[in-house]
């Protein structure tokens, strides 16, 4: 039989840290810093798999879970010497949701349950501070209002505000036990009011409640989204944590805190963090009250660090620090509380950290012998990288500084200022940058926050949600800027006398919590220190070679500066929409004979010829894949009447000429029309011009510098062999030609883009012609499904939603699918030629997933953007590392 209940704390603790999938992270690890000795309150934890048949089951509990969860309370009644319900001397418990991975759009956190207006009463016998008690009470019920009863949190909060102003006071802090109590009392009418029932006054109605609402919570829009965007599957489901409280607000000497083992935005080994004193549990993140920050060194003049205050629960938090990084073996994310100077550990977690902290922690831990060179390569997030990548604030631009907050997420971000998540989604989908402005975020606001470029917060601090959040999504964030003021009503920001209204451009910086009106322009980043020395660990490990897509010198430079070993694809018709080039190209198209093509096309040679030279060049010896023209000629002609008329005229011909031809050319489904080798057949003298310039190109660089460049040229839409050896032939007598008027000769290698599900399934026959497959997997993925990706946009987000697909096929490579035709291809195409060279260029050689595939069927190499070769690179060294640890695994076992 299953076990849906494990204990955890002081005395014994059923769990570990290995039962993560099981118990969740944070259920897991309250178990596994117990069973080292560290200072964790009592408490139990409800599986993963409870929820997951909670929802098999129409929202039914299994039969055994309650005498379980009645068993583990008792024990905690023991350890802590406290009775759940009891008047005199009440157990008071938290109930926190924890998914095996962590979830911003997860249930908030209940403190305090099982007070009711009698426990209320012992409870301020027993501590000597009625004040505390009903601080705590209200607390309570304005909690469990709001996350488990539905009442809305503005409800409450309006109360405390009156409360305040009769009282003629500004902090909570500030009101007395008396007021408190005028509060609860206002907080129960509302309750009853708005559910139609009074506040539960049953401690174990009141736990069994906020169960529910955590297991409901898994299946909340906020939940689902942040699943969605992170691909976490709805089956994993989330746990339930019941834990003996323990009291941060009852005086001077407790506080509560939130602590990283190290620096999440920079990686530097210092001791981060934030505390209140006399505070509770979400004051810390709620952006209520301004939070102190952990050790002296981050303190700010006039500031009292907790090193300072609470210096021997400091140092006790220290060692504690240490603790964790040496059994962990990586930063942690801590949660405390201390209560009358004894510190209490609520929670530890692998912290979530900007990329560039990721590259540093993982590069120092690895040199000071925490862990070695593979696990540093494989902590880091290849996907994070991209924080690294994108462009920063020119120091040398002039700006005009509007105020300043904390730095929460590094990175720059302009864009227009919006202040809704809705909006922000809404205005993103359209194209336009924009920057979500918020006095504090919100779970509710996920979806925004991924939208947005930027996100900005006038409250809360560097452990804010919105700060924990943006880091983990690579969203620059300036969080706490207390010096602006936001209007939702008149959607306005407003600081130093200076307004900034929806739709007008600001810029963060997230590195120095700077923010800037207008636009500030931006410098590319470079690649050197921590993160060049982890490429490199990633090079050493790493099979596939990693190339890029590129066809431009621009493009071409950065690509080499990121590390790419070649280009794996050089789209020509890129080439021909330059300004210069489309006349001839247009002229070419309007020709009525293969005379009048070829003046055409003679007039692109020096073009053509000189964009392979600067390629070349770069690429210096590796290898240059170019393919030959794909699209359909109509591609190439205007579309508009007005523009058909100037280009008639540009060109002498007649506009109904034009039309005609226009006409001629346009196709119903362009995608599986005239294009790509059908050109090349129908019209042979435009891959001959084409494979001219290649070769010519390639001497002239040869003759300059030494060095052979390497083409590959590719042929693409190639389904049947015929017609491979058609076109191949073609580019073989013109390599024949060029050679012969130069007197010399370069090597060179004809192969074939494989986009056709007729191409992947007789590969074998095709090998016989082809030196080198490239799997073009966009068009792949458009013929295999049958659907347009241009098209597919308007219902795919619906599908992965829905379960249909686990994610977008042109994101992430369809294994079952898509991935099954690569699969045939390879296997058939290495029978026929064993040595035959296989990569990828579609947009999938640049996604993580994908190169796992990739690495798996044993292709030789991805090529991607230039922007995202240091994440192929990492990703397939990653994929190597793990294929080795499975084939070890797999020996052992």
């Amino acid at each position: 039989m299953s076990k849906y209940v494990y204990s955890f704390g002081p005395g014994a603790s059923d769990g570990s840290a290995a039962l993560k999938n099981l118990l969740g992270g944070k259920g897991a690890n309250l178990a596994e810093m117990a069973s080292i000795g560290l200072p964790v309150p009592p408490g139990f934890t409800i599986t993963t798999e409870v929820c997951t048949e909670f929802y098999d089951n129409d929202r039914q509990y299994p039969q055994a879970l309650r005498g379980e969860v009645a068993a583990a309370l008792a024990k905690v009644e023991a350890e802590v010497g406290r009775k759940f319900g009891d008047p005199a001397k009440p157990l008071l418990v938290s109930v926190r949701s924890g998914a095996r991975v962590s979830m911003p759009g997860m249930m908030d956190t209940v403190l305090n349950l099982g007070l009711n207006d009698a426990t209320v009463e012992g409870l301020a016998t027993e501590s000597g501070d009625a004040r505390f008690a009903w601080d705590s009470y209200r607390r309570f019920i304005q909690m469990y209002g709001s996350v488990v009863l539905g009442v809305a949190h503005h409800r409450f909060e309006e109360i405390i505000e009156t409360t305040k102003m009769d009282a003629g006071t500004i902090e909570d802090t500030q009101l007395t036990a008396e007021d408190w109590k005028l509060v609860v009392a206002a907080y129960q009418d509302v309750v009853a009011h708005e559910t139609g029932k009074p506040f539960p006054q049953d401690p174990h109605d009141q736990m069994w409640g906020a169960i529910g609402a955590v297991f409901g919570s898994w299946m909340n829009q906020r939940a689902i989204t942040y699943r969605r965007l992170h691909e976490i599957p709805a089956s994993w489901g989330t746990a339930v944590n019941v834990q003996a409280m323990v009291f941060g607000n009852m005086g001077d000497d407790c506080a509560t805190g939130v602590c990283f083992t190290r620096d999440p935005s920079t990686g530097l080994n210092e001791f981060y963090g934030e505390y209140l004193p006399n505070a509770q549990g979400e004051d810390v993140v709620a952006g209520i009250r301004t939070p102190r920050p952990l050790s002296k060194s981050y303190a700010k003049p006039g500031e009292i660090s907790m090193e300072e205050a609470l210096p021997e629960a400091y140092a006790e938090l220290a060692r504690v620090r240490d603790v964790l990084e040496r059994h962990y073996h990586d930063m942690q994310d801590i949660e405390f509380t201390i209560q009358r100077n004894k510190l209490y550990m609520l929670q530890t977690r692998n912290g979530k950290r900007t990329a560039n902290a990721s590259v540093r922690i993982a590069v120092e831990m690895a040199e000071s012998g925490l862990i070695d060179q593979r696990e540093a390569v494989m902590r880091v997030n290849p996907q994070s990288l991209d924080q690294l990548l994108h462009p920063t604030l020119d120091p040398k631009a002039t700006r005009t500084l509007l105020a300043r907050g904390l730095p929460a997420s590094p990175g720059a971000a302009s864009g227009l200022v919006v202040f809704s998540a809705d909006e922000a989604e809404m205005r993103a989908q359209k194209g336009e940058a924009v920057i979500l402005v918020r006095i504090e975020t919100s779970p509710e606001d996920i979806h925004g926050m991924h939208a947005a470029r930027g996100i900005l917060t006038t409250r809360g601090g560097m452990t804010s949600h919105a700060a924990v959040v943006a880091r983990g999504m690579g969203r620059p964030c300036v969080a706490g800027a207390g010096g602006i003021h936001v209007d939702y009503g008149a959607k306005t920001l407003t600081a130093g006398g200076v307004t900034v209204r929806a739709g007008e451009t600001i810029t963060l910086d997230g590195a120095t919590g700077e923010i800037f009106a207008g636009f500030v322009p931006m410098i590319e980043p470079a690649l050197s220190g921590d993160f060049a020395k982890l490429m490199d660990w990633a090079d050493q490990n790493r099979r596939l070679g990693v190339r890029a897509n590129a066809e431009t010198p621009l493009d071409a430079e950065t690509a080499r500066k990121f590390g790419a070993e070649g280009i794996g694809l050089s789209r020509t018709e890129h080439m021909f929409f330059d300004p210069e080039r489309i006349g001839a190209v247009r002229q070419m198209i309007m020709a009525n004979d293969e005379a009048g093509r070829r003046t055409a096309l003679a007039k692109l040679l020096p073009y053509q010829r000189q964009d392979f030279i600067e390629l070349f060049r770069i690429m210096a010896g590796l290898p240059v894949t170019i393919r030959l023209l794909d699209p359909p000629l109509h591609e190439f002609l205007p579309h508009a009447e007005e523009e058909l008329e100037e280009v008639a005229e540009a060109l002498g011909v007649g506009i109904e000429a034009m039309r005609q031809r226009a006409g001629e050319l346009a196709e119903a489904n362009p995608m599986l029309g005239h294009r790509g080798c059908r050109l090349g057949i129908s019209f042979p003298e435009i891959y001959e011009m084409q494979a001219r310039a290649i070769f010519e190109a390639a001497l002239d660089v040869a003759r300059e510098t030494g060095a052979a460049p390497v083409p590959e040229i590719m042929i693409p839409l190639v389904g049947m062999k015929r017609e491979l050896d058609i076109t191949r032939a073609q580019i073989d007598e013109v390599a024949k030609s060029v050679f012969a008027t130069a007197g010399r000769t370069l090597d060179y290698s004809v192969g074939t883009m494989i986009e056709l599900p007729r191409a992947a399934l007789t590969a074998d026959t095709i090998a016989q012609s082809a030196d080198f497959f490239s799997f073009g997997t966009n068009d792949l993925t458009q013929t295999v499904f049958g659907l347009s990706r241009d098209d597919a946009g308007k219902f795919l987000p619906k599908y992965v939603e829905s379960g249909i697909l686990p994610k977008d096929p042109f994101v992430s490579i369809d294994v079952e699918g898509v991935g099954a035709m690569v699969r045939i291809a390879a296997e058939k195409g290495r029978a026929t030629k064993p040595g035959l060279k296989l990569g990828i260029c579609g947009e999938h050689g640049g996604d993580p997933a994908s190169i796992t595939f990739c690495e798996e069927i044993g292709l030789d190499y991805v090529s991607c953007s230039p922007y995202r070769v240091p994440v192929a690179r990492l990703a397939a060294a990653q994929a190597a590392i793990g294929a080795a640890i499975g084939a070890a695994s797999d020996r052992t076992a």
